[in-house]
């Protein structure tokens, strides 16, 4: 009787991907980690529309007679909670986010100049070794700074402002800054102590999003003026 063959088993690896096979494979690839990066950045508006929806409702109380300064400065520590959990989700976002731009750069922009040279050549490398083990990109400081360049900033001058209105105003107009001063107190914590902290809190927020700003580089490039070639 003839022995029998031991029977190998076929891989993946044994059968190579055709060019067309390849292509299909990125443009689903494309689309599955375009899709989790809308995803992940429809999660960014919801924090933010709490941060101005709390703001808000913290004008309306504090500007009330008979309330206290002190809710508007309460209100930068529910904002600040606020920018934490954004900063979070930013995280998450900027790791697709650099997925897809990591395509986009690499494969979409040589298959669209009809120039099949990638600007990276290790760029499927990259992307397979952080399919394997994901990465953050950028760190938590750095996506704090983030939001407070592009949108926590303006509602923390907004809170700045109407505090500063708020201590002028209440009870009646401050004739002097030693008033302003007084009326800034809180407890035992004299008016310019409380001052100074503010200021010290405000100080390190524009240093941060000035310095997220220098580390972490926009991908917009610039105004494009010359537009004609664009539909509009």
């Amino acid at each position: 009787m003839d022995e029998q063959q031991p029977t190998t088993k076929t891989t993946f690896e044994d059968y190579p991907l055709t060019r067309g096979e390849y292509i299909s494979a990125m443009v689903h690839f494309y689309r599955g980690e375009l899709g989790r990066a809308d995803a992940a950045r429809a999660r960014l508006d919801p924090t933010t529309n709490w941060a101005v929806v709390t703001a808000g409702a913290v004008f309306s109380f504090a500007f009330r007679i008979d309330n206290s300064h002190v809710t508007l400065l309460l209100a930068l520590l529910l904002i600040s909670i606020f920018l934490g959990f954004e900063a979070r989700r930013f995280r998450h976002f900027d790791c697709w986010r650099s997925r897809v731009r990591m395509i986009e750069e690499n494969f979409w922009i040589p298959m669209i100049r009809r120039n099949l040279a990638s600007p990276r050549m290790d760029w499927r490398e990259s992307v397979a070794e952080d399919l394997d083990r994901p990465k953050f990109k950028i760190t938590f400081l750095e996506a704090i700074g983030m939001r407070l360049r592009y949108n926590y900033l303006w509602i923390y001058l907004a809170i700045l402002a109407a505090w500063l209105v708020k201590v002028h105003i209440h009870p009646t107009n401050a004739p002097d800054i030693p008033t302003l001063f007084e009326r800034m107190a809180i407890g035992p914590i004299d008016g310019i102590s409380v001052f100074a902290s503010v200021v010290v809190f405000y100080v390190l927020a524009v240093s941060l999003a000035i310095w997220a700003g220098h580390r972490v580089v926009d991908e917009v490039h610039g105004l494009e003026r010359s537009t004609q070639h664009w539909k509009t």
